[in-house]
């Protein structure tokens, strides 16, 4: 079970990371040329926010099953090697409070009354939400962790 939500995590997230972009796109195009917040745009808001919630449950899950985290949890005062304290409190921490501000942005830009102002609110929080989530990627050649672009299973 522990490898399909490994498989599913590592395709799900470079969704979550085109669809991010994709907003944050349609936002500042929006936000700038002043033209209407059209039902796609909406569809985009929401979809983005729903596939970071969906993936930050499947992170939770593999979280909480990882041997990695539970070694972590078993040996948290020794000191260990920075990857551990990465994968079992900063990479978890920033993840979950870029959700948070997708979540907020995507609530605030749904409530707000014009469409600049949807724009506006949407591309204000969804451009700190994506910059947490780059800081949190354990990219190949990011010194903090590294993992490959893509896991061979």
């Amino acid at each position: 079970m522990y490898a399909s939500f490994l498989f599913l995590h590592s395709a799900t997230r470079w969704a979550l990371l085109i669809s991010l972009l994709y907003a944050i796109g349609r936002g500042i195009a929006g936000w700038a040329g002043r033209r209407p917040f059209t039902r796609h745009d909406n569809l985009v808001r929401h979809l983005t926010a729903t596939m970071a919630h969906v993936q930050l449950l499947i992170g939770y899950v593999l979280y909480f099953q990882s041997p990695l985290i539970a070694y972590f949890r078993s040996h948290v005062k020794a000191t260990l090697p920075f990857e551990f304290r990465f994968f079992g409190w900063i990479h978890v921490l920033l993840m979950t409070v870029a959700v948070i501000l997708l979540t907020i942005g995507s609530a605030a830009a749904k409530r707000q009354e014009t469409d600049l102002r949807r724009f506006r609110t949407m591309t204000i929080w969804f451009v700190p939400a994506l910059l947490l989530i780059m800081m949190a990627i354990p990219w190949p050649f990011s010194p903090l962790a590294h993992r490959p672009y893509i896991r061979m299973f």
